[in-house]
């Protein structure tokens, strides 16, 4: 509590002369013996439609000072999976130098892992991102958190880092992979970082390309895979076939608007939040009383510091940044596991989760039904996603999963209805009662990467929505029955 009190006054000592805290009076709140309670009872809760229309847009119309110090001039464009458009984050130099620290402490609890392979340490690191050839606007650039963090990569880094600054500007995702892998022969690598699906589809074109059995055959130091964004338990049977010998995971929680978490133990099952840092952060119960039906906040809702949040909860997260976000819903959801030690693991999105009937099903649920329907039936699920569906006059869930396995359907649904109902009490009620039927159908995993392609949505941060609704959803069944958007 007395970091996230030190943070806080921090922000607001940086952030007083702006538009944003002159508004909002941060002097006084300063001067409060509990400047986080006032800071509460002030400033409202923002989601990304209502703090751009009322502030953001001014700083890409080249306006400065709007909610911290100085002109923005990068923007990280959030890959969408909510809402149809991209979202333009704003990114600071103080946000980034935030994020190199959080870096390179996590780089440095390495050393509390027993059974790592010392080797790979100093060896390259393979960063599969977006492209640092950013798309220029009016006094901005805008483009992937990747992309722009890759552009600014320190000069102490920029001999581990692969696949080099050149390869890192091509936009063409396609030719980019193609880059890496003709150069892949030629580079030591110890880590690789990146969202789990490219990066298994990178190494699985490796190995085809020079006719490997495995990674490791090319790459013998390679010991480490950083990844984040996803979870990665639905990769991890596929990912593992790749390899030679066993690698350490280690998982981050890095989005656009900061780095907020990442895991400091070797076999800790969730991440520890960055308390001390450049991010404030807030919790509002995910539960009816704070969202409606579709996921989003009702007005007033409660949020509680981290002092007040209580372990086996699912909480919204609400940020305030060195990039000038405040009080910002990002739209995830996550759950203490261990208070004390501020580790949480991500549940999911507020508007990527099931409750057409009460039944209240999160991303996590999916994710833990559809890795014990893997291991049972030994097959690979690296993608799937749901969506609701009308069923007669109730209701039911449609499943499409992602598989290059023989993969029987009816024995798949069997499967992850039974850890369904075994995972959330509220789903098991309810399929004896409105929710009538759940239907799955096993797709290609090229399926699923031709729909992000077509989407413009290859690479990068890029991920595929776990649950489908409105346009999405739409888009989705018009791929399916006429293989184009």
């Amino acid at each position: 509590m007395r970091q996230q009190m030190k943070v806080l006054r921090k922000l607001l000592k940086k952030a007083r002369f702006t538009e944003f805290g002159q508004r909002y009076r941060f002097d006084e709140l300063l001067m409060t013996r509990n400047p986080g309670k006032k800071f509460q009872d002030t400033v409202p809760i923002f989601d990304y439609n209502k703090i751009y229309d009322a502030w953001w847009n001014k700083t890409l119309k080249g306006q400065a000072d709007v909610c911290w110090p100085g002109k923005i001039k990068y923007y990280a464009l959030s890959s969408g999976t909510s809402d149809a458009g991209s979202k333009y984050i704003p990114i600071t130099r103080d946000l980034l130098r935030g994020n190199r620290i959080v870096m390179i402490k996590q780089l440095l609890t390495l050393r509390t892992y027993h059974d790592i392979p010392v080797r790979s340490i100093g060896k390259g690191w393979l960063m599969i991102g977006g492209s640092t050839d950013l798309q220029k606007g009016p006094g901005y650039y805008a483009g992937d958190l990747s992309g722009i963090s890759a552009r600014k990569v320190p000069f102490w880094f920029q001999p581990f880092y692969k696949p080099g600054k050149k390869i890192a500007r091509t936009k063409d995702w396609t030719r980019k992979l193609e880059e890496v892998v003709r150069l892949a022969p030629e580079w030591d690598i110890g880590f690789v970082v990146g969202v789990p699906a490219w990066i298994q589809m990178c190494m699985e074109k490796v190995i085809e390309r020079y006719k490997l059995k495995n990674i490791h055959e090319l790459w013998p130091n390679l010991g480490f895979f950083v990844h984040g964004g996803v979870s990665f338990e639905p990769y991890k049977k596929g990912f593992e076939k790749l390899l030679g010998k066993p690698i350490t995971y280690i998982e981050t929680y890095l989005a656009s608007e900061g780095f907020i978490a990442y895991q400091d133990l070797q076999h800790s099952k969730g991440m520890r939040l960055v308390t001390n840092q450049h991010i404030f952060l807030e919790f509002v119960p995910f539960d009816s009383k704070n969202f409606d039906a579709d996921g989003n906040l009702v007005d007033k809702p409660e949020a509680y510091m981290i002092h007040e949040v209580e372990e086996g909860k699912d909480y919204a997260l609400l940020l305030s940044t060195s990039a000038g976000a405040w009080r910002y819903l990002i739209g995830d959801t996550v759950r203490f596991l261990d208070k004390d030690r501020c580790e949480i693991i991500i549940t999911g999105r507020t508007k990527h989760f099931l409750s057409l009937v009460g039944e209240h099903l999160s991303v996590d649920n999916m994710n833990k039904a559809v890795q014990l329907a893997s291991e049972q039936l030994n097959i690979s699920i690296p993608e799937f996603t749901v969506a609701g569906i009308p069923h007669g006059l109730f209701f039911a869930h449609q499943w499409w999963l992602a598989t290059d396995d023989q993969a029987d359907p009816v024995a798949l649904k069997h499967a992850i209805d039974k850890s369904l109902r075994e995972l959330n009490d509220d789903y098991a009620v309810e399929r004896d009662n409105a929710l009538k039927d759940i239907d799955v159908k096993v797709l290609g995993e090229e399926k699923f990467m031709e729909f992000m392609r077509l989407k413009g949505k290859i690479g990068g941060q890029h991920k595929f929505p776990r649950v489908l609704k409105g346009a999405m959803l739409q888009d989705w069944q018009r791929f399916l029955e006429k293989g184009t958007l």
